[in-house]
């Protein structure tokens, strides 16, 4: 009897849980799919009817995303294309020279060394509005102002949280195995690339899930550091949907929007699996 009991106020434990969890998703799902009926209706029914599906009266088909995408001079073409240079530069010059560091600093036990890794570790906690306008003077001294350059901002500023998870990773890789390696011959360079890199796959995909949503979603970087009238993201390219007096097509700004998250969105459902695990591997010492 008390074991039926139990398995009863398991089974009502789980409807419950489940019930909670569904309405959780709910409210996160709802943002998006707001996003994706007002991107079908035109501008005025967004503001008045932001909630309401699209009507006869309303719907507009797919002309919010041509009038996003022809909008103004400025080809939304250019603006894919200097995104996704962007992120992809940005994120292998994080995932390559943060985890070289990080190598570096896990097997060097110097005072040197964990200052370095302290100050990166605290650059995280730094808002990006207390240097923004001193880096934006800067980027332009040194000609880091285009879609190429840019990515050695980003891998000033994605350096700390990319340190921080592959220092705790490289802790868990047994110091034997490196040993091993260079009793066989092999110098730093081919013992990083050849025996360490290779176990630095989980957080190497961990990092560069969280850097490529970074970058991608990015707005003031690129807006303070790009010269706007030749490179403009996907972000800066919707800021300018607007007309004169500073009206928004709110219906095409909405598909934008919606077109800009659809990259990134697949490509986190993809990989995020492989967050967990590269979270967990360097959140433990072996």
């Amino acid at each position: 009897m008390k074991k039926e009991n139990a398995l009863v106020r398991e089974r009502i434990f789980k409807i419950v849980l489940s019930v909670i969890l569904a309405i959780i998703c709910v409210i996160y799902i709802l943002p998006i799919g707001t996003l994706v009926i007002n991107t079908f209706k035109q501008s005025t029914f967004v503001k008045s009817e932001t909630f309401a599906f699209p009507t006869a009266e309303s719907f507009v088909g797919f002309g919010n995303y041509i009038k996003g995408m022809t909008f103004g001079n400025y080809d939304f073409w250019k603006t894919v294309l200097y995104s996704f240079t962007i992120t992809i530069l940005s994120t292998a010059l994080i995932l390559l020279f943060t985890s070289m560091a990080a190598w570096y600093i896990a097997r060097v036990d110097s005072k040197i060394c964990r200052a370095i890794y302290y100050l990166c570790v605290f650059s995280m906690v730094v808002p990006f509005q207390m240097v923004m306008f001193t880096l934006s003077k800067t980027a332009d001294t040194l000609r880091l102002n285009t879609p190429w350059t840019i990515p050695i901002v980003y891998l000033g500023f994605g350096a700390g949280l990319a340190i921080f998870m592959f220092v705790g990773f490289v802790k868990s890789i047994p110091l034997e195995i490196e040993e091993a390696a260079v009793i066989d011959g092999c110098g730093p360079l081919r013992t990083y690339f050849l025996v360490v890199f290779p176990m630095l796959k989980p957080t190497m995909i961990s990092v560069g899930i969280l850097e490529i949503m970074w970058v991608w979603n990015d707005y003031l970087l690129p807006y303070l550091v790009l010269d706007r009238n030749l490179y403009r993201t996907i972000p800066i390219h919707i800021q300018y949907l607007q007309g004169s007096y500073g009206q928004v097509d709110w219906g095409a700004t909405m598909a934008l929007i919606f077109l800009g998250i659809v990259p990134v969105v697949i490509f986190y459902l993809i990989c995020q699996k492989h967050i967990i695990k590269g979270v967990a591997a360097g959140a433990v010492k072996g």
